[in-house]
């Protein structure tokens, strides 16, 4: 589906994708800096969320700042036939932020799944691991532990 947006719902959404305004009435804040209603704003955003153009909409926490210190993605090896199944399991699990399947094309790199794993130490990192080969047909893996985060923004559209 393709949007023509208009002037207004530019100004909306060049705003809601950069960080919102921490305070008590951020739909207000967003209104009042594109010269429209919170209505708008709202109607804008319910509407785009309800077509599928918006997949969530709301706070990212970075959680280098919490008590999730050791992340790692974890690369495996799957038939693309089990992929949606250990996908399905995946996305439940509370320590999976991410999860993809991505085939590739390199005979030297035969992992095509991947998840984002995150815990309070590396050792709950790889209890989630274990996890994942125990309850799903993931068992080859690689592990690229985070060492350094370069980049982490979210896309800028508008």
């Amino acid at each position: 589906m393709s949007y023509e947006f208009t002037p207004e719902e530019l100004a909306i959404l060049r705003i809601v994708q950069s960080n919102l305004p921490d305070s008590l009435t951020p739909y207000a804040d967003i209104a009042r800096e594109a010269g429209v209603g919170e209505a708008e704003v709202i109607a804008l955003l319910t509407r785009l969320k309800h077509e599928g153009a918006i997949r969530r909409f709301g706070a990212s926490i970075k959680h280098q700042k919490t008590v999730w210190t050791h992340n790692v993605m974890v690369a495996w090896r799957i038939d693309e036939a089990l992929a949606d199944a250990a996908g399905e399991i995946a996305a439940k699990h509370p320590n999976i932020s991410h999860c993809y399947y991505r085939p590739s094309s390199a005979p030297d790199w035969p992992y095509a799944f991947f998840t984002m794993i995150h815990g309070r130490s590396a050792e709950e990192c790889r209890d989630v691991i274990e996890s994942l080969r125990r309850e799903t047909a993931l068992d080859e893996y690689a592990a690229l532990e985070s060492l350094k985060e370069l980049k982490k923004t979210s896309m800028t559209y508008f």
